[in-house]
């Protein structure tokens, strides 16, 4: 996607290939930074404090991590290494585990010599499909959004989304926003209406990508969301996910299950966007799906930029006050209207999921 006129991805090797570059997402929406990544640690960190973040790009991260590991020292010994460090990083979402182990599985054969050009040729196409599933499931959602501007005769679309599931989330496209930019770019009248998403805030983060990108949107308090639905002012949601699991169940960042109970209440439909690889079949449902607890330092303070335009972080909980910091949590499938997949859009059941990937099903 573009920022100011130039386009960028959200992570890509460096031209001289030494090294790979990320945007560096904690000092969004107010300073636009870019992170090099030389070895596995600094990748390993990035995941892990949020510089990226987002399941398919933690994904992708950490294929870029296993090579960077593979050109310092190919050996078993740090292959295993890399793969038990990158793997700890973050317990939700699933990509992570998914590129590891596709790592693992096509660099463990191989001699050590060949380690660190598979790996780094690997990374590239992971990044490189993720791309095209984006846009695949951007144009599935499309569908749906055409369908209800057709209905009210050209007016105005409101969509509701909640954290950023766009193009900071992925590689490029995003998951929930890639039907908004191709309906954008087609002429329908969409707007957003943008949850805040305490306590990180991922929110700017969508405000900021659709600002950038021309995209009419509204930041909201995570609480309105309700309120807006009971007076018929968001004709459809859709959200992002970390995880899903074999039946349909949706782990997603936290406030993800209220937003869907709301939608439900008022007749809202409650879609979900996520690339393939984001199903974890080997989960049965969504109780089973670690739920990552963050530090508590997230909820006491808030980020922000003060009068003299300088990031500061202040304190919004009282002295002594404990705090509490689950990072997900579960909508259960009953909920979900449809999952928009790089195929189409699956009910959210495990013959839905079934009927669009018998292949990784089985």
């Amino acid at each position: 996607m573009k920022i100011d006129g130039t386009h960028y991805r959200s992570i890509w090797p460096h031209a001289d290939g030494g090294w790979v570059e990320i945007i560096d997402q904690t000092r969004l929406p107010y300073e636009f930074g870019v992170l090099p990544l030389s070895a596995m640690e600094d990748a390993a960190h990035a995941i892990r404090v949020m510089q990226v973040r987002g399941a398919p790009l933690i994904g992708a991260t950490a294929a870029y991590g296993m090579a960077l590991a593979m050109r310092a020292d190919p050996s078993d010994a740090n292959l295993h290494e890399a793969l038990q460090v990158l793997g700890a990083t973050r317990p939700t979402a699933v990509n992570l585990r998914w590129a590891l182990e596709g790592m693992r599985g096509l660099l463990a054969p191989l001699p050590p010599g060949r380690r660190a050009g598979a790996a780094w040729g690997r990374a590239g196409e992971i990044c490189d499909e993720d791309v095209e599933i984006n846009r695949s499931i951007g144009r599935n959602g499309l569908a749906l959004i055409r369908k209800i501007a057709e209905r009210k005769g050209g007016g105005r679309v409101n969509l509701l989304t909640h954290c950023n599931a766009g193009w900071l989330a992925t590689v490029d496209w995003g998951t929930a926003t890639a039907p908004v930019y191709l309906a954008h770019e087609e002429g329908i009248d969409i707007h957003v209406w943008v949850d805040e998403t305490r306590p990180r805030n991922q929110g700017a983060l969508t405000a900021w990508e659709l600002g950038h990108h021309g995209v009419p949107h509204t930041y909201i308090a995570d609480n309105a969301g309700g309120h807006l639905m009971q007076h018929g002012m968001v004709d459809l949601v859709i959200t992002g996910t970390d995880r899903v699991a074999a039946n349909g169940d949706v782990a997603n960042k936290i406030g993800t299950y209220l937003k869907a109970l709301a939608a439900h209440d008022n007749g809202v439909p409650f879609y979900v966007a996520l690339p393939s690889p984001t199903i974890d079949w080997s989960v049965e449902k969504g109780a089973d799906i670690p739920i990552e607890e963050r530090g508590t330092d997230e909820v006491e303070k808030v980020q922000g930029r003060g009068a003299d335009g300088a990031l500061a972080s202040v304190t919004v909980t009282p002295p002594g006050s404990p705090a509490a910091n689950p990072a997900f949590d579960v909508t259960p499938a009953r909920l979900v209207t449809g999952l928009i997949t790089e195929r189409g859009v699956a009910a959210a059941t495990r013959e839905g999921l079934r009927g669009l990937f018998p292949e990784l099903a089985a």
